[in-house]
């Protein structure tokens, strides 16, 4: 029998925690300063509802319609037809952000014992400030071998939680971690906005410039909101067959996707105000650059330096662990739904080989690595495959099979539970299925070589 959730709240609570993640952290602030401050959070918030909402709703569909993995998902919907490989996809790209994205989870762990122990904001000598972070933190990744300590102690977290189930697993931890996520990001907030000259950085988060609004605001807003919520993973559908019959896709998708833009929001009161109170605002907020560098000269400059890192740390280390679960039970679920595994043993295979890849992109830094692959780090490379090319073909050809290829009258079926629910907005969800998200995720994909 399919493991299922056991309560509306975990539900919820594990499918944000799927999208909930680094992304929220680094990506959103960064997209937001490249992209105009407000005027890019106006335009992202319309491509949640537009689009975001509308995918994974498709998404959710065909994983519960299916009940299996997302490879057996298409197999068992379109038996005959070759479908399945839009699975493929998905699994392929799921693993392979998994590999990566254990790494950067890893520095996160390590990163937090630092601040607690006060051993990140040492001085350096003959440095200043800025030197001193940009420093320690290119030491770390490039000079060393102790990430994958801390790489493999994530592993080995994950390996934990996914053995004990779905429910006793994932579901048990989400419920335990993400109000522990809230809470934190709510005291930062509290503190951000307490920081002299908050009002300056809320002022760019929030009043738009509408002139800043171009077709390159546009098309980044788009793919923040697939990366943001998860989409093109597999992930949705994974844990869509783990829905029971009753649950109300479309509260779901709106209350995720809800929960999953005040994340990001409140990073951005976070952030903003705590960059611009420190006259901060002419540093680089992408990548590692933001968590590794920019926040720790924050924190340096407040009392309670390493109070406040540890919580940001930890913060950031939670909302790691979330997100690998739901990424790892992608495979985990291929395994033992294709393979008629065990859990325990898919868990070990699936983490075990992810150790051996994560080993490779975490060494793929260092200084001196001959793991390159077209001019980039093994790291850098899974980074962009999986990231920028991936995941919207995966999302697009999700699209187009929910909304022309698959069996008659199943969204609408999955929508209103066998016509138990009102069809409110069905027509519009199909509308956009259809006509609006596959166009626009052809336009993320080819924007790049414009």
């Amino acid at each position: 029998m399919k493991a299922k959730f056991s309560s509306k709240i975990g539900l919820i609570a594990a499918t944000v925690g799927s999208a909930v993640g680094l992304g929220n952290v680094w990506r959103f602030p960064a997209e937001v300063q490249e992209n105009g401050g407000a005027a890019f959070l106006l335009v992202y918030v319309l491509c949640v509802i537009v689009l975001g909402i509308p995918v994974m709703l498709s998404e959710f569909s065909l994983g519960r319609a299916g009940g299996s993995d997302a490879v057996g998902t298409f197999k068992i919907l379109s038996p005959k037809r070759p479908w399945w490989l839009t699975g493929v996809i998905g699994l392929v790209a799921s693993y392979l952000i998994l590999c990566f994205y254990m790494v950067v989870a890893g520095w996160t762990l390590e990163y937090t014992v630092q601040s607690v122990t006060g051993e990140l904001y040492k001085p350096v000598e003959g440095m200043d400030l800025q030197g001193s972070f940009a420093s320690h933190m290119q030491d770390y990744i490039e000079g060393s071998y102790s990430p994958l300590i801390f790489t493999y102690i994530m592993i080995a977290l994950n390996l934990a939680i996914l053995v004990g189930g779905v429910s006793k697993g994932i579901e048990r931890i989400s419920n335990l971690l993400m109000p522990l996520l809230f809470l934190l990001l709510l005291i930062f907030c509290c503190v951000s906005l307490s920081l002299p000259g908050a009002s300056k950085g809320l002022s760019y988060f929030f009043n738009p410039d509408f002139s800043k609004i171009t077709p390159k605001v546009i098309i980044n807003a788009l793919g923040q909101a697939f990366f943001s919520l998860s989409l093109g993973m597999g992930i949705l559908i994974t844990y869509a067959a783990y829905y029971p019959k009753g649950a109300d896709l479309r509260k779901t998708a709106f209350t995720v996707s809800a929960l999953d833009l005040l994340v990001a929001v409140l990073m951005g009161i976070i952030i903003f105000p705590a960059v611009l109170s420190f006259g901060l605002e002419g540093e680089s907020l992408r990548g590692i650059t933001l968590v590794f560098v920019t926040l720790p000269e924050v924190f340096n400059n407040m009392s309670l330096t390493c109070l406040w890192s540890s919580l940001f740390f930890i913060t950031l280390s939670v909302a790691a662990i979330t997100s690998t679960i739901s990424i790892s039970e992608v495979s985990i679920a291929f395994l033992q739904d294709r393979f008629k595994m065990s859990r325990k043993k898919a868990c070990m295979l699936v983490l075990g080989s992810c150790a051996v890849f994560s080993t490779l992109c975490s060494l793929s830094l260092t200084r001196g690595s001959s793991l390159v692959i077209c001019g980039m780090p093994l790291f850098d490379f899974l980074d962009t495959v999986a990231t920028n090319i991936l995941l919207p073909v995966c999302s697009l050809f999700i699209c187009i099979y929910a909304g022309w290829i698959a069996p008659r009258g199943l969204m609408i079926s999955q929508l209103t539970n066998d016509g138990t629910l009102k069809g409110s907005l069905c027509g519009f969800i199909l509308f956009c299925i259809k006509y609006v998200a596959p166009p626009a995720i052809l336009i993320i994909l080819i924007s790049p070589y414009l």
